[in-house]
């Protein structure tokens, strides 16, 4: 069982980090529409749409990405407490 919830867990780490290189991107002309950053975007926008959708820019900056990224911390940790609840039969 713990095998399982480490692979989820590395699963959104990595997808954490994937989120990080696209923010970055940003930073850089036209690195967006490189074949990395459009693979990027087809794999990150999905998820940081809602959030966008919901919590707006402060000024020139856009601080829903952060909220996503703590949003998949949390479901980590919730992946690692359900399967503490499992084993321990609660």
């Amino acid at each position: 069982m713990y095998q399982i919830a480490n692979f989820l867990a590395t699963v959104i780490e990595v997808y954490s980090y994937a989120i990080i290189v696209y923010i970055l991107m940003s930073w850089f002309p036209n690195a967006r529409e490189t074949k990395i950053g459009q693979f990027l975007a087809n794999i990150c926008e999905p998820y940081l749409e809602p959030f966008r959708r919901f919590i707006p820019p402060i000024g020139m900056i856009d601080i829903s990405p952060i909220v996503a990224l703590l949003v998949l911390r949390f479901a980590t940790a919730g992946v690692y407490g359900l399967v503490d609840m499992v084993i321990r039969g609660l």
